[in-house]
C-alpha cells in the first residue's frame, strides 16, 4: 500500500523559509515523478512544482524563484525548500505523483505566514 507522509510545516512570518519533506513507501518511488501541490482555504489545489525521475524541475509562476523542489531517493523523499514566504502562500500542502492519483492523498502539512 503507497503511503506518503508529509512534514515540516508550520507558522513563520513573511520572508522566512520552510522546508517540507516528504516520505514515500510501497511505491517505485525512484521510478516515479513527483510533484508538490497546495490547497487554499476557499480554493482549489494546484500544482505547485514538479520533479521528474531525471531531477528535472517545473514550477508555477507564483513562486518561481522561491521554491526549490528536489528528491532524494536513497530516502524516497521528496523536498520542497520555500523561501521569501509569502502570505499567499498559506494552503495545506501535499506531495503526489505526476499526475496524481487520489488514493495516494496523504494528511499534507500546514503553512501559515503572517504578515
Amino acid at each position: 500500500q503507497v503511503r506518503l507522509v508529509e512534514s515540516g510545516g508550520g507558522l513563520v512570518q513573511a520572508g522566512g523559509s520552510l522546508r517540507l519533506s516528504c516520505a514515500g513507501s510501497g511505491m517505485f518511488f525512484r521510478f516515479t515523478a513527483m510533484g508538490w501541490y497546495r490547497q487554499a482555504p476557499g480554493k482549489n489545489r494546484e500544482l505547485v512544482a514538479t520533479i521528474t525521475t531525471g531531477s528535472s524541475t517545473n514550477y508555477a509562476d507564483s513562486v518561481k524563484g522561491r521554491f526549490t523542489i528536489s528528491r532524494d531517493n536513497a530516502k524516497n523523499t521528496v523536498y520542497l525548500q520555500m523561501n521569501n514566504l509569502k502570505p499567499e502562500d498559506v494552503a495545506v500542502y501535499y506531495c503526489n505523483k505526476v499526475p496524481p492519483l487520489r488514493d495516494y492523498w496523504g494528511q499534507g502539512a500546514q503553512v501559515t505566514v503572517s504578515s
